[in-house]
């Protein structure tokens, strides 16, 4: 009794905290999904690049095909430097987070648990997968994950069976794949992250640098036509410039503190059928056959012509 009443007292505890202190980094994923569809664009750009607009290299492994109603692993490689750090929104350094998602095909989604393998459910443990959303269960997101624990993230998939779901059919079929390492460049709100490189508005000089509350700081430049202009950092990013130093519009007022970046590619797969792999099978053997008998007919031909003389 004591073990379910603290198994629910902390379920409410992490409920309670989820709903009145939400992770900002958690509320990323939930934007797209409440703000988008498909995931996809019509470019075929993953809506991920929208906030993180830093670029790095994603990798995936799938089979090269699958058989009807069966379970396999699309491994997603999001690689970067061991022991990289970023700093966090209250600028102090913390761990890189990674996360992923891969967009099946229709029909494919995430494995039930009770066809993995204990491989699978040795490498998947502590990964918590979420579909895009209740009609999509072929979307299907991860993250954020410690990167060093989690620089490859398998998904268990589950192929369709065309015997049963008319509407798929054998062939090839695409995946789309996006790795994202780090925190984003832009909030969803378009305003800009403190992960992110700060420009001047005007060119002018630098007459003022203050310190806010918060650490951020405000730069107060002087436009060639007198105007003043308030740049305002917030905490994090170095700065670059100094008080009365001349500026060009658009010239970097802080470093590029983001270490970072999202990555997409797409691959494909190829859902075989038993009976084309037999058939294929039994044509080779055919070939095969034909090309014996052709050189036993032939050796059969020249040992008449040899007894004849010919």
């Amino acid at each position: 009794m004591r073990r379910i009443l603290t198994f629910f007292l902390g379920s409410l505890l992490i409920g309670f905290s989820l709903i009145l202190l939400p992770s900002k980094s958690w509320a990323y994923p939930f934007w797209a999904q409440q703000n988008y569809e498909n995931p996809r664009e019509a470019t075929g750009k993953l809506v991920c690049a929208n906030c993180h607009l830093a670029k790095m290299t994603t990798q995936v492994e799938v089979p090269q095909s699958v058989g009807a109603d069966s379970v396999f692993k699309a491994a997603v490689k999001i690689p970067y430097k061991a022991g990289t750090e970023e700093i966090g929104a209250d600028g102090s350094k913390v761990p890189l987070q990674v996360g992923a998602i891969v967009m099946l095909p229709d029909g494919f989604k995430l494995a039930p648990q009770d066809r993995w393998n204990e491989n699978i459910k040795e490498e998947t443990k502590g990964v918590y997968f979420t579909q895009y959303s209740e009609d999509k269960d072929n979307i299907i997101l991860v993250g954020p994950l410690p990167g060093d624990q989690n620089k490859e993230i398998v998904f268990p998939i589950l192929s369709p069976d065309p015997a049963i779901n008319k509407d798929i059919h054998f062939g090839k079929y695409s995946i789309n794949v996006g790795g994202n390492r780090g925190r984003g460049q832009v909030y969803p709100t378009g305003e800009k992250s403190n992960n992110s490189i700060f420009t001047a508005s005007k060119s002018g000089e630098v007459i003022s640098i203050e310190d806010g509350e918060d650490n951020s700081r405000s730069i107060t430049i002087q436009s060639e036509e007198g105007e003043l202009i308030t740049e305002t950092i917030p905490v994090g990013p170095n700065l670059l410039i100094k008080q009365g130093d001349l500026i060009e519009a658009g010239s970097p007022l802080t470093n590029d503190p983001n270490v970072g970046g999202f990555g997409q590619l797409d691959t494909e797969i190829v859902l075989q059928s038993p009976a084309r792999v037999i058939g294929l099978i039994v044509f080779f053997a055919g070939v095969a056959l034909t090309q014996i008998l052709l050189v036993l007919k032939k050796k059969q031909v020249e040992k008449v012509q040899a007894a004849k003389g010919i």
